[in-house]
């Protein structure tokens, strides 16, 4: 499983209210593509430590923009797009999972409400700044089959975290990979990112695999890294600089 950096937050740097890269989708073509995803990939959702307690009226700086959350094709079979209350089924999904609900936000006793606050949490990362979480739906019949993250807490020094996670029936698909792919071009070339990063536990080689296929290299082990469940765990690290080179064959921003 790979696992972001904890606690995504916002911070200043090139990503503000941008238009989509690879533009607009409205009604991909149907299709999909058989590939062997990784279980729950790395964790879109981790979460956030909330508010810092200070007061309102005091004379803090300002926060961060609001983000706008793009839709982005992730080549013909699935499309990314911002969270609605019609995914609770997904969430549903995701909380029967028994990894899912260790290492995101995800409601491991599933209720509607619940859902709907997840839902709502993801609206507000946005909001705030966070970062874009979206979505993943499959195009043929548009189920949503999972969940994808680009998070800005470490933006000021120029790097960013992704992180994933996949529902049993969306696994098998090539979702992931598409998925990561398809986020990973657009934070180099569209939105500048300098440094992206994935924390993946060293078990899960469908998830490492799938990362080298997408461009990141790994880049050491880091022990007892985060919490998952009632302990601590160990991650490796992936990462993917601005100036390694093309990504699916696409050349990236140049900074």
């Amino acid at each position: 499983m790979a696992a972001p950096a904890p606690d995504p937050q916002p911070g200043p740097g090139p990503v503000r209210d941008t238009t989509p890269g690879p533009g607009p989708v409205h009604d991909a073509p149907p299709g999909t593509a058989p590939d062997a995803d990784a279980r729950p990939g790395t964790d879109p959702d981790p979460d956030p430590d909330g508010t810092d307690g200070t007061d309102a009226e005091t004379d803090s700086p300002p926060g961060p923009d609001p983000l706008t959350v793009p839709s982005l094709s992730a080549g013909p079979d699935f499309v990314l797009r911002p969270w609605e209350m019609s995914d609770l089924p997904l969430i549903r999904e995701a909380a029967q999972d028994p990894y899912i609900p260790l290492i995101t936000t995800v409601p491991s006793r599933y209720s509607d409400r619940a859902a709907e606050e997840f839902v709502r949490r993801q609206w507000d990362r946005a909001a705030t700044g966070a970062g874009y979480p979206f979505a993943i739906v499959r195009s043929r019949d548009r189920r949503p089959v999972g969940a994808i993250g680009l998070w800005l807490r470490e933006l000021p020094e120029g790097r960013a975290s992704i992180g994933y996670w996949m529902v049993p029936s969306g696994r098998g698909q090539g979702v992931t990979r598409a998925a990561l792919r398809t986020v990973t071009g657009w934070a180099l070339r569209d939105l500048g990112v300098p440094r992206l990063q994935l924390f993946i536990e060293p078990w899960n080689t469908a998830s490492a695999r799938i990362a080298v296929d997408v461009g990141y290299r790994h880049e050491g082990l880091l022990r007892g890294w985060q919490r998952v469940g009632d302990e601590r765990r160990d991650m490796a690290v992936y990462g993917l600089l601005n100036s390694d080179g093309p990504v699916d064959g696409r050349a990236v921003a140049s900074n």
